[in-house]
This record gives structure tokens, C-alpha cells and sequence, in this order.
């Protein structure tokens, strides 16, 4: 007699005891799994397949689309399938490049051909095909010579040129073998419900929002941050950097102090045209900078001031921080913790009331916040726009349009900043958004806050979901977007960062994610950091900025 303690999502969820052996699959085929939506299994923290047999006491965790790792495992299955069902059907001249995401979904580009509104249809029938069989999707452990034979047969040059000395992982279906960062589904029956959408040149691939079963909304594309990722794109083309191996190309032929010179210089010229467009709009009284965690908002802020200084222009900068409601105000979470991140912790009312004062030419004293008992204290200081004075303000909230309904809309002007990343492993492999900010966010926490790497991968979650709720749901709103992404910066960030998730216990429910965040780091060359310059988004992170913070 043995037991196995079962949980779903790393909570406890119920002990079972059996007399022989058993697998996975067979214990979670009873009725109470039935609208769990389990797509992994994990022991001791680390991924199992559902045809594991257990003949003695363990801890099974099963991961459900409920979570954040579920769902990212769940958009990566997907992402297979569909390569798959290309593989089957288009020549293997012809490549399908995943892109970004965008929206609740991913972008991809057909290399070698041009793709129709009836080549997606086929393409869309396949992959429904290949769900509907169920096939087992098979990971498989190999030397770098078997992966090389298998990648070139499959004009896969791209993920033959990031081997290395060691074994490696490839899923296999059938005859397609792909290479993937994260862990897979073991069977494409777990993909009940996904999208693909014809966006010429390519296509747009949408899965389930996370704890949803199905896509609910018609899609609609989020016309300013598509235009922000092709933008991006462009300066890749100007950087002929694509992927990660381009950029080690760069490293090891000491090309690389030229493409950061010309990277930070495009980040400058897209400052000065932001500071420009500010100016000529003499009606501008209030800028707004908003974006997700770890974006280098506030370098942002303080370098598009110097170049509204140079255009006569003056900032003045009001900290939003100030304008908390006291403890015994602030709206409270499900789990009853103070919820710090709602855009209705603000006094929404006094912060309009000053803000219609200072833009009328009226003096206003500015409050200070006391964040250690949580209330608001007298400052004595005061605030008074001039002439040729402007007025900038840092937040998450920024492109929410309540936060400062007594402006008239011709008098502010919204601004997006995030960490939009274009650079992939290869075309199979994108390196996501969230990645690189947790990567930023991590040494961040660690240098400034003495935060370990536990700690801010275990709260990643939580930020995550109130960036989902208060910041991307507005980012449409932006007047501008701004990317302050950094080809090169993982080359930079990666000694920082490898310590500090080497740091993390193979005991730690964090573990996995660590390990993965490692894999990815670990197709990167080392950069010193005196190639960076000291005014970059980087110093924000890394410390040697010429800015004070």
C-alpha cells in the first residue's frame, strides 16, 4: 500500500492510497479532474509524463490552464502543433517564423512563401486535425550530433547553430521533431480550443485567456503595438540581429560595440521625436508615462526631460505615489490584503483637483505619503506651472483615462513603455516580453531591494495579474508607445542573473521556472558592461547610471 498526496497548482488538493502500481493518466482519469484542466505533472518539482508509473509515496503536483505556468505550457503546446501541422503541409524550403505575441495570441511570418487566405484555412484544418487525433507528444533526450542529423532534415539550420557540447531535448510527433525551451503537453488532444487568424504576411495564433476554456472575444488587433513590434523589426533589419545566435555572431567578432552605439542612438533619435511632437503641441500641459514592471519607465522619463530641455521646455515632475488613499481607505483583495495596485487606491479626487488647479496657473501644495503608517502628511511644499513648464507623471495608471478625467484630452498626452523583445532562440523560439522584464526585475530586486531570486520569482505571478487588470487593458489608449527593449542587454543582464537563479533550491516551487530562465540564458555570449553607456535603460538596472533614482 502506498500513497500519493495529489495537488493542483501546488495546493493541496487530496491524498489517495493504492495496493499496485498505477499511472498518472489513470489516476486523474476519475470525474474529479474532469474540469480541471491538467495539461503537466510535476514530482519533487520537476515535469513527469502521465505514463510515469508510481509504485511508492509521492507528492504529484498537476498543473491545470488555471495557472500562469499552465498557460504559457498550453501556448507553447499549441505553437508545436501548428508548426506541425505546417511541416505537413508546405515545403520544407519554407519556413513559419513565430514572431511576438500580440494580443491573446502570438504573430508568425512565412519565410520562402507567400501565404494566402486558403493556405491558412488548410493550415487551420491540419492542426485541428492533428488536436483531434491525440497524438503522444514525446520529449527525447539526445547528443548534439543525433539533434544536428534531425534539425538539418528538417531545414532546421536555426536551432542546429545554437548546439552545444551537451545533450539537449526534442519533442517528437510522429515524424516532426521540434526543439522548445519550455515543457510540452504529452498529447495534442489537451489543445481544445485555439484561433488562427490570416494577418498577411502571416498569421496570428490565439489561445485562451488564462482560467478560460474557450477564446470568447472576436479578435481584434491592437493596431499600436503591432505597429510598435514592426517598428522594432525595422531596427532588427538596421541591427541584422534576428536571433540570439546573430547577436553571439556579433560578440565573437567584436562587432558588438558598434551595434550598441547604433541601438542607444536609436533609442535616442525616438526620445528627441517624442520631445519634438511634445513641443510642437503647444496646447501639452501634462505627459503621462505608463508600462509593466521593470520597463525602465523612470529612465525614460528622465532622459525624454533633457531633451524637452533642450527643445526650451521645461518638466516638472509630480510623483503619483503621493496621492494614496490611507490604509483605512485602500480596497482590499479577495484574500483581504490591501490592494495597492487598483488605480481606486488613488484619491482619485484630490489628485483631479490639483491637477485642474496647476493646469490653470494655480498654486497647489503637494502631499507626502507616509508609506510606513500608511496615511498622508502635511509637505509644505508647493507646485506652480510657468511659462514653458510641463508637467510629467510616472504610474501604471497612466493610460487610464479616470485617472485624470479634469483634463481635457488635447491637454495630456499618454505614453506606453515596455520591453517589446523581437530577438529570438530561433523561429520556433520566441523570447517573451515578460521574460526579459523578470530577468531586469530579478537583478533589480537583488541590487537595490535585497531581494533573493525566490522571492521575485514567487511574487511574478502577482504582478503580473494586476499589470493584466490596470495596465494592458489601457495600452491601446497610448498617444505614443515607446520600446525600450535592448537587443543586446541578455548578454549584459546574463552574469548578473545566472548566479541568482543558480541560487534557487531544486526544492523551491520556483525551481522550474529558475531552470527554464537558465536554458534560455544559456544560449547567450557574455558582454562587459563597459560597452553600455551610462545614460542606457540598462544602468537602471545593473547601477552606473548618470541618473539618480
Amino acid at each position: 500500500m502506498f500513497k500519493v498526496e495529489l495537488k493542483i497548482d501546488g495546493e493541496y488538493f487530496k491524498t489517495l492510497a493504492f495496493a499496485k502500481p498505477i499511472n498518472i493518466k489513470d489516476i486523474i482519469s476519475s470525474k474529479d479532474f474532469s474540469e480541471k484542466r491538467i495539461i503537466t505533472y510535476k514530482i519533487n518539482w520537476g515535469y513527469v509524463s502521465s505514463n510515469l508509473q508510481i509504485d511508492k509515496d509521492v507528492k504529484l503536483d498537476c498543473v491545470s490552464t488555471d495557472s500562469t505556468e499552465g498557460q504559457l505550457i498550453y501556448q507553447d503546446t499549441s505553437i508545436f502543433i501548428m508548426c506541425k501541422a505546417f511541416y505537413n503541409l508546405f515545403s520544407k524550403d519554407n519556413k513559419l517564423v513565430i514572431e511576438h505575441s500580440i494580443g491573446d495570441g502570438v504573430y508568425g511570418e512565412i519565410i520562402g512563401y507567400t501565404f494566402t487566405e486558403k493556405d491558412v484555412t488548410k493550415l487551420r484544418n491540419e492542426t485541428q486535425n492533428i488536436v483531434h487525433q491525440a497524438l503522444p507528444i514525446v520529449k527525447i533526450n539526445m547528443t548534439p550530433v543525433e539533434a544536428e542529423k534531425i534539425a538539418l532534415s528538417q531545414n532546421r539550420d536555426d536551432v542546429v547553430r545554437n548546439l552545444k557540447f551537451k545533450k539537449i531535448n526534442l519533442y517528437k510527433c510522429g515524424e516532426y521533431y521540434d526543439y522548445f525551451l519550455r515543457q510540452l503537453a504529452d498529447n495534442t488532444g489537451i489543445i481544445k480550443s485555439f484561433e488562427i487568424v490570416y494577418h498577411s504576411p502571416g498569421v496570428i495564433l490565439r489561445f485562451p485567456r488564462k482560467g478560460e476554456k474557450e477564446i470568447k472575444k472576436k479578435f481584434r488587433l491592437p493596431r499600436t503595438l503591432f505597429a510598435t513590434h514592426q517598428e522594432h523589426d525595422k531596427w532588427l533589419n538596421i541591427l541584422q540581429l534576428h536571433n540570439v545566435n546573430a547577436l553571439n555572431r556579433a560578440i565573437k567578432n567584436y562587432e558588438i560595440t558598434y551595434l550598441i552605439q547604433i541601438e542607444e542612438a536609436l533609442h535616442e533619435k525616438k526620445i528627441i521625436d517624442i520631445a519634438n511632437q511634445i513641443t510642437w503641441k503647444k496646447d501639452i500641459k501634462l505627459v503621462m508615462v505608463a508600462g509593466p514592471s521593470s520597463s525602465g519607465k523612470t529612465t525614460f522619463a528622465k532622459r525624454l526631460s533633457i531633451q524637452l530641455r533642450v527643445n526650451g521646455v521645461f518638466p516638472r515632475i509630480l510623483n503619483m505615489d503621493n496621492y494614496f488613499l490611507p490604509w483605512k481607505e485602500t480596497p482590499k483583495k479577495e484574500n483581504g490584503e490591501l490592494d495597492f495596485e487598483t488605480i481606486n487606491a488613488l484619491d482619485l479626487e484630490l489628485l483631479n483637483k490639483d491637477l485642474k488647479n496647476l493646469l490653470t496657473g494655480k498654486k497647489i501644495e503637494i502631499p507626502k505619503y507616509n508609506f510606513l503608517k500608511g496615511v498622508r502628511e502635511q509637505s509644505y511644499e508647493t507646485l506652480q506651472l510657468k511659462e514653458n513648464e510641463i508637467l510629467i507623471m510616472e504610474g501604471i495608471h497612466g493610460l487610464n483615462d479616470k485617472l485624470t478625467s479634469s483634463v481635457p484630452f488635447n491637454q495630456k498626452l499618454k505614453i506606453y513603455v515596455s520591453a517589446l523583445n523581437n530577438l529570438n532562440i530561433d523561429a520556433h523560439n520566441r523570447i517573451p516580453t515578460t521574460d526579459s522584464r523578470e530577468i531586469r526585475r530579478m537583478i533589480r530586486d537583488h541590487n537595490y531591494r535585497g531581494h533573493t531570486a525566490e522571492e521575485t520569482l514567487e511574487m511574478w505571478d502577482s504582478v503580473r495579474e494586476g499589470e493584466d487588470k490596470n495596465i494592458f487593458p489601457f495600452q491601446e489608449n497610448a498617444d505614443i508607445m515607446f520600446n525600450s527593449i535592448l537587443t543586446y542587454e541578455l548578454g549584459i543582464l546574463k552574469k548578473y542573473v545566472m548566479p541568482l537563479l543558480q541560487s534557487v533550491s531544486n526544492y523551491c516551487p520556483e525551481y522550474m521556472e529558475a531552470e527554464r530562465l537558465m536554458n534560455l540564458m544559456d544560449h547567450v555570449y557574455n558582454i562587459q558592461d563597459d560597452l553600455v553607456p551610462s545614460n542606457s535603460i540598462l544602468r537602471e538596472f545593473i547601477g552606473g547610471s548618470i541618473y539618480q533614482y
